[in-house]
């Protein structure tokens, strides 16, 4: 086959190319494990990764195109799923060695829905500790010397190198876009609740959400089509998202330039590369954007999201915190020490204050189709344990919205970081059809790493 390596496409590349009788599930398979056993020495993306159960159903889609019965939209393409997703035939240890080995004996419900549409699993990629802050061994795939974020870091650096087109992630702060930020990927967080969350590790009932990275909106899209909660016995889902259409939106695109409540802790090039970037989009007839203040309850968003955050951890992870503490890190015995000391009151006037957050950026869309800022307040960070810039990620995580990291800005280094386009609850199509506007109308150019080493 000529052109680009089977590794070197995107999801919907391979299924084009599948489609066509130009690539075979099997060598699409074979290709993304000789990336992986290239670069996953130095990188270490993946938790466990056991191809073999993969090139058996590989070989059964194969089978199953040539005779024309396949029926799902992802025909043979391997998937990364985050080592805190349940998975029948692989261990699910959640970055902790108090679960080492454990195996749960099914998917979860995000898996299945991937698996049904013939995804493949091949292995289980790396995860900060409980999906929190310690972080797993995991390098960025541009710099070995630099953070690839947490705690989605495996799934970020397999998707960056080429390992696999696509990974599923989690994020209950900043877990996603920050890791799709600092590799130079997509990354997608949907609305809260539409991605099913049966089966997954739980750090906190209000801000867990599930997402996805890609090196393609397209791979985001057909990703969230396939993972996603459908049908009339969603009313709400059936109504916004299930029956959206690009008519619903009108032209110009309404764009609120964020700066945000931490703007300060940003480097400088990155304030000026985000605000090079909106001085570009105001130019083009088909936006118009202004310059957005959130209301001044948004100056809180990052204490009341630790408030939450901790109480929720002390609860849930009590017996880790009793009966293994030496098997926990220093860090994440902290947050839970001192989530224990949030009172019950605290935490529900917490939980009261977040649905007021959650309705007052329902009220500032009204006037915009998207808000821009930025995904991360700079490049990685030096250093596996690079603390993060503070940033606006979990301004929307706590809000419930979709969020999106956008590959588009290069650090002094030349190391990638991103922008990020967020839109209102429910308006996940609205959201990647903006994206893909923007992208095919030049407005997003993408961050363009060093070739891939060959295999």
């Amino acid at each position: 086959m000529s052109g680009p390596r089977p590794s070197d496409l995107t999801a919907s590349e391979a299924c084009r190319e599948i489609a066509a009788g130009e690539l075979t599930a099997t060598a699409l398979l074979e290709d993304c494990i000789a990336r992986v056993e290239a670069r996953e020495p130095d990188l270490r993306a993946w938790a466990r990764f056991e191809p073999e159960p993969a090139r058996r159903r590989a070989a059964d889609i194969d089978q199953q195109l040539h005779e024309g019965t396949f029926e799902g939209r992802l025909p043979g393409i391997p998937v990364g799923v985050k080592d805190v997703f349940n998975t029948a035939d692989l261990a699910t240890e959640m970055g902790s060695p108090i679960w080492k080995g454990f195996t749960p004996g099914n998917d979860a419900r995000v898996v299945a829905h991937l698996r049904w549409q013939g995804a493949l699993v091949p292995g289980k990629t790396a995860t900060a500790e409980f999906a929190v802050h310690h972080p797993g061994p995991t390098r960025n795939p541009h710099r070995a010397t630099h953070s690839p974020g947490t705690s989605s870091s495996g799934s970020a650096a397999a998707v960056a190198s080429h390992m696999l087109p696509m990974a599923l992630g989690t994020q209950t702060a900043g877990s996603t876009i920050r890791p799709s930020s600092y590799c130079g990927i997509y990354g997608f967080k949907p609305t809260f609740g539409v991605i099913p969350r049966t089966g997954i590790l739980k750090t906190l009932d209000t801000l867990d959400h599930v997402s996805m990275m890609a090196r393609s909106i397209e791979d985001l899209r057909l990703m969230f089509d396939c993972c996603r909660v459908e049908g009339v016995n969603h009313p709400y889902v059936h109504t916004t998202i299930d029956q959206w259409s690009p008519e619903r939106l009108t032209m110009p695109i309404r764009v609120g330039l964020v700066r945000g409540p931490v703007w300060e802790h940003a480097e400088p090039y990155a304030q000026t590369a985000l605000l090079e970037l909106a001085h570009e989009w105001a130019a083009d007839p088909d936006v118009e954007l202004d310059e957005l203040t959130l209301p001044g309850v948004f100056t809180d968003a990052h204490d009341l999201h630790d408030l939450i955050y901790s109480k929720a951890l002390s609860y849930y992870f009590r017996q880790e915190y009793t009966e293994h503490r030496e098997l926990v890190s220093d860090r994440f015995l902290e947050m839970v020490e001192h989530g224990a000391q949030v009172s019950t009151t605290a935490y529900h006037d917490g939980l009261a204050r977040q649905r007021a957050l959650v309705h007052t950026l329902e009220e500032v869309f009204e006037r915009y189709d998207v808000i821009l800022n930025l995904s991360t307040g700079g490049v990685a960070p030096e250093g596996l344990d690079g603390r993060d810039r503070p940033d606006c990620c979990l301004i929307w995580t706590l809000c419930h919205a979709p969020a999106m990291s956008v590959p588009v800005f290069t650090g002094p280094d030349g190391l990638p970081f991103g922008a990020q386009l967020v839109a209102t609850r429910y308006a996940d199509p609205a959201l990647l059809w903006i994206a893909e506007t923007l992208r095919a109308k030049g407005l997003v150019r993408e961050w363009s790493p060093e070739p891939v080493e060959a295999v």
